[in-house]
């Protein structure tokens, strides 16, 4: 798929994925939407790629959608509505569910629907400048397609005031409420701690990272009942007997690098 309004880099194990529309403080359409679902299912597919970074060209990581978008959206029907909406919700689900670990990169503000890429990502590191905001009530609409995003990622009682009363808030409240996990100044210190990121991604096991993924999905919010403890029994006796989990093993007790890390 040709891009025209993202960038898909990949260099070695790394893949880049660049929001490029500054002058419309990247806010997304429909043709974003789609784009971006295509770029993470090709990062997410290619075998050579360890994580995958969304990050933004410009002042404004995200500013929600775009108005003339918006403009569009304003004569569809409720089935149109429908239609539309589905497909951020499965650009979401793309990003939430791709097989390799992702890092949101966090240069500027995020507002409305850029809350759910953020929060749709693995994690995510913030510069200390940007600021964040659910507005949607603002101007009659609620967060629906992002929710399970964002409360996962910040939690139901902070969801409760943010939601309600759309305001503004810092990168260092993003922080305490666990929207993000790393607040750094400036945009040296973000890429030095993207890059500190990327690199313990790519120095452990492929395969248990895509488990871990998994493992978190399948373990959050369930009853600790007999069921999950079966799967969880199972989840590693299947990673020990697994190519990886013998190698892995066998590199830490022989001294050595895995094999996956070259020799």
């Amino acid at each position: 798929m040709t891009f025209t309004k993202l960038k898909l880099e990949v260099q070695d194990t790394v893949a880049r994925i660049w929001l490029d529309q500054p002058d419309a403080r990247n806010a997304f359409d429909d043709i974003v939407i789609a784009e971006l679902t295509q770029a993470f299912t090709e990062a997410g597919t290619q075998p050579q790629v360890k994580a995958i970074v969304l990050g933004a060209n410009g002042p404004a990581f995200c500013a929600g959608a775009n108005l003339n978008w918006m403009r569009r959206m304003a004569d569809y029907t409720r089935d149109e509505n429908i239609a539309d909406a589905g497909k951020l919700a499965t650009m979401l689900r793309t990003i939430a569910e791709c097989p390799k670990p992702t890092i949101a990169r966090v240069q500027g503000d995020v507002y409305a629907g850029g809350m759910g890429l953020v929060a749709a990502c693995d994690m995510a590191v913030s510069v200390d400048t940007a600021w964040y905001c659910l507005s949607e009530v603002k101007i009659g609409l609620v967060p629906a397609t992002i929710s399970p995003y964002v409360l996962r990622a910040m939690g139901t009682r902070a969801s409760q005031r943010y939601f309600l009363t759309a305001e503004r808030f810092t990168a260092a409240e993003a922080h305490r409420i666990g929207f993000v996990h790393e607040v750094v100044a400036g945009a040296d210190a973000l890429d030095a701690k993207v890059d500190e990121l990327v690199k313990a991604l790519t120095g452990a096991s492929p395969a248990a990272v895509r488990a871990c993924k998994q493992l978190i999905a399948d373990v959050d919010g369930r009853e600790i009942d007999d069921a999950l403890i079966a799967k969880t029994v199972e989840g590693i006796a299947d990673i020990r007997a697994s190519d990886e989990g013998r190698e892995g093993v066998q590199a830490f007790l022989q001294k050595r690098k895995p094999s996956w890390l070259g020799r």
